[in-house]
């Protein structure tokens, strides 16, 4: 008997420490990043393995701009700004999510947009918001984990 709490301990321990935060980050990188190369033109990094890679400088479309200005509707925002807001966010943090650095604030900066989606944009769309928002504070509160260079910063500091 204690030999298998001490197994299940272990696996807790594994399971939060690497497995957790890991899928956390893959899974929320993968959804934004997806999200914001259907918005620019110029740079395809197609991570799904459909269409070649476009190395270049990304700029958002045209569509993108209709997008925030037709169906979006951002409030206090003007269209185009918040189209190049978007962009940028679903393109940055995603990366910064992968690598697993400044996890906790990339995290938090797409909590604060997924509650922005879900208020203005998409309220009928709160469990899948609901889901992202438990991986986004999963990673808020405990961090990338162990496979992250937020953690090899951490242990080189100390």
């Amino acid at each position: 008997m204690a030999l298998l709490k001490m197994l299940a301990l272990k696996g807790q321990h594994i399971a939060q420490e690497s497995i957790i935060p890991l899928l956390a980050r893959i899974g929320l990188a993968a959804t934004f990043w997806l999200s914001g190369q259907s918005k620019v033109m110029g740079l395809n990094i197609d991570i799904l393995g459909d269409t070649p890679w476009q190395l270049g400088i990304p700029r958002t479309t045209d569509s993108a701009v209709s997008l925030f200005a037709n169906e979006y509707q951002l409030p206090l925002l003007p269209h185009d700004v918040a189209a190049v807001m978007a962009v940028t966010a679903e393109h940055v943090f995603p990366l910064l999510l992968i690598v697993g650095l400044a996890t906790r604030f990339s995290a938090l900066a797409l909590m604060v947009m997924t509650l922005v989606i879900q208020i203005f944009v998409y309220p009928d769309a709160w469990p899948i918001h609901a889901t992202w928002l438990t991986a986004q504070l999963y990673l808020v509160t405990y961090g990338g984990g162990r496979f992250s260079l937020d953690r090899l910063i951490y242990r080189y500091r100390t």
